[in-house]
Parts: structure tokens; sequence; C-alpha cells
């Protein structure tokens, strides 16, 4: 067993996820291409095997559990999306959510077409867009260190299903944010996440669309 499988299988073991070897592989598989690509593309600043490990990998692989407490099955869109963090991870554990990684770069959007290609991932896809743009609803709208809260609900709100909720994955507790949001969105939890390996702060946002009374 290699480092990388085996800090995988490890930081696995401490968020509580059961993968089978397949999705192991595809994960292990996932960070090799980013490596790949980002000598030519430069996906992500982060270009050391053990940093990518527990500030991509294990950062996004500690969202998995919430998000399968909220959605077993449905639609997902994760915004300003890059080299795939959290959506192609997401896409990989959670085989019955259609995933979509949309970002305004095109290099990024080809990118993730190529994870989806060379993994077998029927269902992640690539977009090349700006998130205003798209009205297509989803089920659960994400994103990772993408944008401040209000700005991330605004630029998103047309594409929330009817029911849908918002989930922002954010470093230490964005009370700022929180306060600056509009009436109309309801954050109904914020939970904090442990990710294996890093000593550092993370939180989920969970946010709706409050009713209309």
């Amino acid at each position: 067993m290699s480092g990388d499988e085996s800090t995988l299988r490890m930081g696995l073991a401490q968020l509580q996820l059961e993968l089978n070897d397949t999705q192991i592989r595809q994960l292990l598989d996932y960070m090799k291409l980013i490596a790949k690509w980002t000598k030519v593309y430069n996906l992500t600043a982060v270009r050391d095997p053990a940093e990518m490990m527990t500030h991509h990998l294990l950062d996004s692989l500690a969202v998995i559990a919430p998000l399968q407490r909220r959605l077993t099955i449905g639609t997902l869109l994760d915004v300003g999306s890059g080299a795939g963090l959290p959506g192609a991870v997401i896409a990989i554990c959670c085989p019955a959510v259609g995933v979509t990684c949309v970002d305004t770069v095109a290099k990024k959007a080809t990118f993730i077409k190529q994870v989806a290609l060379e993994l077998k991932l029927s269902n992640l896809t690539g977009l090349h867009a700006r998130v205003e743009k798209i009205v297509e609803p989803f089920d659960v709208v994400c994103a990772r260190a993408f944008a401040s809260l209000p700005d991330f609900t605004a630029w998103s709100a047309n594409a929330i299903a009817p029911g849908g909720v918002w989930l922002a994955m954010k470093g230490k507790h964005p009370a700022d944010e929180l306060a600056a949001l509009p009436a109309n969105i309801d954050v109904f939890h914020v939970e904090q996440l442990e990710v294996p390996g890093l000593n550092a702060e993370r939180c989920a946002v969970w946010m709706r669309k409050r009713a209309v009374s």
C-alpha cells in the first residue's frame, strides 16, 4: 500500500466514511490528475503531494458525511469548482448524486470533463459558465472558499430548486458574513468540520430561501 493510500484510509477512518476499494482508487487517481494538469494549467497553488492530500482531498471529504445526511439521491451544483473540489470528490463518494462543477475558467471545466472520462464518473459534469446564468434547478448548491455568503447566495439564487439548500464550506465561523445575509436567507445549521491532519478551523454553513409568509 502506498503512503498516499494509507494516509487516505486513515483519514477515512477518522471521518467514519466507508468507501469501497474502487472509490479509494478513484480518489487517488484524481489527485494524480490534479498534479499532472497543474504542471501545465496551474489548477491549484498547492503542489506538494502531502499538502494536496490534507488541504484538498481530506478537506473535501470532511463534508461528505454531513452532505449524505441531507442528500442521498439528487443533484448538486459545485460553484467556482476549480479543480473539482469538492464536486469531483462528492461525485466519487456519492454515485447516486448528479454533480455539475461550474467554473468561469474554461480549462478548469475541461479538466472536470477529463476527470469524468478517465475515472468513468457518469454522474460528473464540467460546465464552463457564470453561475448567474444557470437556471437549471439543483437540490444542493455548494461552494468551497468561493465568495462571501451574501455573494454566493445572490449569484446562485436561480439555481436552487424549490426546497433546495446551499452548502458553503468555510474556514473560521463567518460571523460577519452571516450577519450580512439578507432577510430572505435562512441559515438553519452551521457545523464544525474536523479535517484529519489539518490543524485549522473548518465549518459547513447550511442555508435555504426563507418561506414567504
